[in-house]
């Protein structure tokens, strides 16, 4: 019998059995189709961790009050009030002469309140900052201009609004927002009215970045945001920008030793402040994703094995049931090797089969979870690593011959004559 004529009989065989080997190869399937999906998912969640960064700048340093170690938050974090940043240290950071390759610093505080204009009101996030802000993160102006150093300095009652603002007040009314009054109070004032602040320009759609919408802020001088707004005389953030990446380690420690004269700290136990590298949280981000994407491609790669065990079952049933069948063809002067080569080549056509149908469900699950992720409105990328492919294949092809070789074995040794009496 030469090789076509086997691979007839292995298709005939398979076909007569649809419905068994369909569930055969599903587990099969599902094992290939999980293993491009994970690591697919984890090649996105990696762009998209990059792409948040790219946005903000990867060359961003922030300085938050409160002490942390390496790898934990500052205090603040878990909503404890320091008030350790002023803003004289702000202005010790700009000097030049102390932190030389700092090019752009932005005092900042945060806060939510809400924006109204005319018989239209939104609530949204306040960002309160100063001119350097401009410089310091990556963003155009849509129309209009962001505050200049004069109006930061003299606490101007001026206000900058991100698109989603913009778009929800003045949308459909016909007016040009720049030049216009708003009045924008805390979400923590009951009583009405508010800070007016005339509109001096509207920033160009920026999407999220780390999960938060990067439109829907406006941004008003420091001065207006601690005090009429937030009512506190210290800053909650400075945001540094580096001219290079190669001078990140060393602006860290000029802002470190700056802060430490400041605040007249001697030692690194009584040090209150945390400055943060942004590239050194999108390392520990990616890794944290590498290291998921690995442990769920580990699970999804059982179901390979639960396949394989699927198919010795099957197989072994199928000796089972075709014994007289087997022992006719030796009758008839069929070898070993012929009938350990047909079920073999039944098993590793089972695993053949699943792991192309496996990869294509794969590929379309991915598609379709890439396109929901940009629906939902993050920089998601469409990833399909030729590797996770070919060792999803290699995988299955290898699980159908590891677990087809004792079956087929097991048939080619069955003696003819005790096969052809089997009932």
């Amino acid at each position: 019998m030469n090789f076509i004529s086997t691979i007839k009989m292995t298709i005939r065989s398979l076909l007569s059995r649809k419905g068994r080997s369909f569930l055969t190869m599903l587990g099969i399937v599902i094992g290939v189709a999980g293993v491009i999906i994970i690591i697919s998912l984890g090649a996105g969640a990696q762009s998209l961790v990059l792409g948040q960064v790219n946005k903000l700048g990867s060359n961003l340093l922030s300085v938050q009050p409160g002490k942390s170690d390496a790898n934990g938050p500052p205090a603040q974090a878990f909503g404890v009030v320091i008030t350790s940043l002023v803003d004289a240290d702000a202005d010790a950071l700009r000097s030049r002469a102390q932190v030389p390759h700092a090019i752009a610093v932005n005092a900042v505080v945060r806060g939510s309140g809400t924006v109204s204009w005319e018989n239209k009101s939104v609530d949204t996030n306040f960002v309160g900052t100063d001119s350097g802000y401009r410089d310091g993160v990556n963003f155009t102006m849509q129309e209009g201009e962001f505050m200049d150093q004069t109006q930061s300095d003299t606490s101007a009652n001026v206000v900058v609004l991100g698109s989603t603002v913009a778009g929800e007040l003045f949308d459909g009314t016909g007016v040009d927002p720049v030049g216009q009054v708003i009045k924008v109070r805390n979400a923590s004032q009951t009583t009405a009215g508010g800070v007016p602040l005339r509109v001096t320009g509207v920033i160009t759609p920026r999407g999220s970045a780390f999960f938060q919408d990067q439109d829907d802020q406006i941004f008003l001088p420091l001065a207006i945001g601690q005090e009429q707004l937030l009512g506190i005389h210290y800053l909650q953030a400075i945001g540094i920008k580096v001219d290079s990446a190669e001078n990140i380690d060393q602006t860290i420690a000029d802002i470190t030793t700056v802060l430490k004269q400041r605040h007249h700290i001697l030692t690194d136990d009584n040090i209150d402040f945390t400055v943060r590298n942004q590239a050194a949280a999108v390392d520990i981000l990616t890794t944290i994703t590498s290291a998921l994407s690995l442990f769920l491609t580990s699970m999804a790669a059982i179901s390979l094995i639960v396949g394989g065990i699927g198919i010795l079952n099957i197989m072994m049933a199928t000796v089972a049931e075709r014994t007289r069948e087997i022992g006719l063809r030796k009758a008839v002067g069929a070898t070993n090797s012929m009938i350990m080569k047909q079920f073999l080549l039944e098993a590793g056509t089972l695993t053949s089969l699943g792991g192309i149908i496996g990869i294509i469900v794969g590929i379309v699950m991915s598609y379709l979870m890439a396109l929901f992720m940009k629906y939902l409105g993050f920089d998601w990328d469409f990833v399909i690593s030729i590797m996770s492919v070919v060792l999803a294949v290699g995988v299955s092809i290898l699980t159908g011959v590891i677990f087809g070789i004792y079956p087929s074995f097991k048939a080619a040794k069955l003696d003819p004559i005790e096969a052809l009496r089997y009932e």
